[in-house]
């Protein structure tokens, strides 16, 4: 098993990587194997529609990551997507890194990869942020992992998230959740059990 987790913010050690790491405590103390990929200070663009992906499946701007943590999450078991609070949204940098991994592969090939989302914010938005990471998943046909209440992370800087018990035991609730699932899929496999067959899209035109 692999969880593959993203650190959307440009700071590399800060809260939303803190959120990550305690996370991946949990994964190594039960022997799953885990990474944080960081998306960094490096700019980004943001999808330009020129459907290069609809033929290759990758994205055609091959120099900031996108297409490296594609790579990387086609061998993953779930994903982590972690990001700091910024006008109760994401951070713009991970919107369009994100916007890009799934419209490039992730809608039509993460069926069955488990899906969770972490932010991190000094006081409010968390909630709104939350719930726009976690669209991602829901449109992509992966389960999203829940926890004991949603997973955000409080403090401005590393230390002051580490003082958040109440979060950082949800985080860590969420990957004794993340493992136990991960355990029963791998059960069902040997079952035969596998991810249900996509249907035919249908697409509704609303426009008469």
């Amino acid at each position: 098993m692999k969880i593959l987790m993203l650190n959307g913010s440009p700071h590399e050690a800060g809260s939303t990587f803190t959120a990550l790491k305690a996370a991946g405590q949990v994964f190594a103390a039960q022997g799953v194997e885990s990474e944080i990929v960081q998306i960094g200070k490096k700019p980004l663009n943001g999808c330009i529609a020129c459907g290069y992906c609809g033929e290759h499946k990758r994205c055609v701007f091959k120099d900031d990551g996108v297409n490296d943590f594609i790579e990387k999450a086609i061998e993953a078991d779930a994903i982590i997507i972690g990001s700091p609070t910024h006008f109760a949204n994401p951070s713009g940098a991970l919107i369009a890194f994100l916007d890009r991994v799934f419209f490039a592969y992730g809608m039509r090939n993460f069926d069955g990869k488990l899906g969770a989302a972490v932010v991190s914010c000094r006081r409010g938005g968390a909630s709104a942020a939350f719930d726009v990471l976690n669209k991602y998943f829901t449109i992509s046909r992966m389960p999203v992992v829940s926890s004991q209440y949603w997973n955000q992370v409080h403090g401005n800087f590393a230390e002051q998230t580490l003082q958040d018990e109440e979060g950082i035991q949800t985080v860590e609730t969420l990957a004794d959740q993340m493992v136990w699932l991960l355990k029963c899929i791998e059960a069902g496999r040997r079952e035969g059990i596998v991810v249900p067959a996509k249907r035919d899209a249908k697409h509704t035109n609303f426009i008469r």
